[in-house]
């Protein structure tokens, strides 16, 4: 019997990396290959990367040399951010066979049976500003996921000073409607209850659309019958319009949680940003938000140390999220990207600042995750167990509440994937703790006995 080729996968940065590389799996399992872990012998490795900092670029060039050594005959793909900004520099490493940029994904197995075949390294890499389909690549099915992502659109058209994704991956190209509908239903029907909507700028859908918006979308996802939750990965604040408050005040499935970047708490870093809008525009959206779910989880990116961030500027930032009760924020220090109009201005901030203001972040970061779960104790959430974890040598399930919250309790195994309501008895910062009542899906719709 013929032995079946292994392919092995390496993921770097965000969630739409995640779900490009599950969408790529689909073709070499299309094709009979067996997938293995990074870490063992494969034919094939192909490292998803990243470019949004200096970081991810030197993580990347780390997991292609660590393919690299592996196996030396395997043969090794490159694609993702770090990909489409740099294919020369990446082919240029000794044992590199392949680089894809942030398209032509859907013909890589082709070109990796060719490489395979003519051991001559080539690129796969055009410019990606110019790109106007969505490619559209199916996953259905995430294994051992419990949570399932649906990818409806890819690129951005905001060009923020700091930034380089657009160039990376382009601009906005949203997934038809219909597209999306039916895979919904294709995940519904593969037994997920939750589906999480991602994109590069996930808020920006229909831009391309003649018409048709991101609240219409959501309206049709309501309809999907199966479906109890859809969670929306990220919205900027500009496109929360009062139709999509519309739609959060009458859903019934979307969750209590949005993520809305910030990346500034002060206007003139905002401005020079190119974030278009204020804080007090910032904050007004975050009011009407509230107003239609008062119990809202709001999360958020902040950017410290960008040029020009004064320490009075920072420490209006401070205080305007403290204001606005975030209940987790992402800190990033600035990270200069060549290429970028940030790059070249000249007050920038020393490394070391940053460092300290990263770490004063975090600390209010969890004191306002601590703060807003203090809301639920005592109370019952709807909680789907994604993980078993060991916790002071007890099994617990762990899983998130539709708010984003993290809770752990003591059930069966079988309830993986299931919703179960849990009511809070203990609450911190990361990790919150309850004990089962009852199970909403599934074949025992009931009280829960253990």
């Amino acid at each position: 019997m013929e032995r079946r080729q292994t392919v092995a996968f390496h993921t770097l940065g965000c969630k739409v990396n995640q779900y490009d590389t599950e969408s790529i799996w689909q073709l070499f399992a299309a094709r009979d290959y067996e997938q293995v872990d990074f870490e063992q012998h494969a034919d094939v490795y192909v490292i998803n990367t990243c470019t949004v900092t200096h970081e991810g670029d030197r993580k990347s060039r780390q997991m292609i040399r660590r393919a690299i050594r592996m196996n030396t005959d395997a043969v090794v793909v490159v694609t993702g951010c770090y990909a489409q900004m740099a294919p020369g520099e990446i082919l240029g490493i000794d044992g590199v066979d392949l680089v894809v940029g942030n398209q032509f994904r859907s013909q890589m197995i082709d070109m990796v049976e060719q490489v395979a075949r003519d051991r001559k390294p080539f690129s796969a890499v055009a410019p990606i500003l110019s790109q106007t389909e969505f490619e559209d690549m199916d996953v259905p099915l995430f294994k051992g996921r419990t949570r399932a992502s649906l990818k409806i659109e890819d690129g951005c058209n905001h060009f923020c000073t700091f930034c380089i994704i657009p160039y990376a991956r382009g601009l906005v190209r949203s997934r038809k409607p219909e597209s999306v509908i039916a895979q919904a239903r294709r995940l519904v029907a593969a037994g997920y209850y939750e589906i999480v909507l991602t994109g590069i700028h996930t808020g920006g859908y229909g831009e391309d659309l003649e018409g048709y918006t991101l609240a219409q979308l959501l309206q049709e996802l309501e309809r999907v019958d199966g479906l109890y939750r859809i969670r929306i990965s990220s919205i900027e604040a500009s496109e929360i319009t009062p139709e999509v408050i519309d739609v959060l005040h009458r859903s019934k499935k979307i969750c209590r949680h949005l993520h809305i970047p910030l990346q500034a708490g002060h206007s003139e870093v905002l401005r020079r940003m190119n974030r278009h809008y204020t804080i007090e525009e910032y904050a007004q959206k975050i009011s009407e938000v509230r107003r239609v779910l008062p119990e809202v989880s709001i999360t958020s990116d902040v950017i410290v140390g960008f040029p020009g961030e004064t320490n009075d500027f920072f420490e209006t930032t401070v205080n305007f999220i403290s204001e606005q009760m975030f209940s987790e924020l992402h800190v990033f220090p600035y990270s200069k990207r060549i290429g970028t109009p940030a790059a070249k201005f000249t007050d920038q901030v020393q490394e070391r600042v940053k460092e300290e203001r990263v770490a004063r972040l975090i600390d209010l970061s969890e004191e306002l995750q601590r703060e807003y779960n203090k809301r639920f104790l005592g109370r019952v959430l709807q909680v789907i167990p994604e993980e078993i974890k060991l916790i002071d040598e007890q099994e617990y399930l762990v899983g998130h509440a539709d708010n984003y919250m993290k809770v752990a309790f003591v059930g069966s195994a079988t309830l993986h994937g299931e919703i179960c309501e849990v009511r809070i008895m203990h609450t911190g910062a990361d990790l919150s703790f309850g004990v089962i009542e009852s199970v909403v899906t599934g074949m025992n719709q009931v009280a829960y006995s253990g």
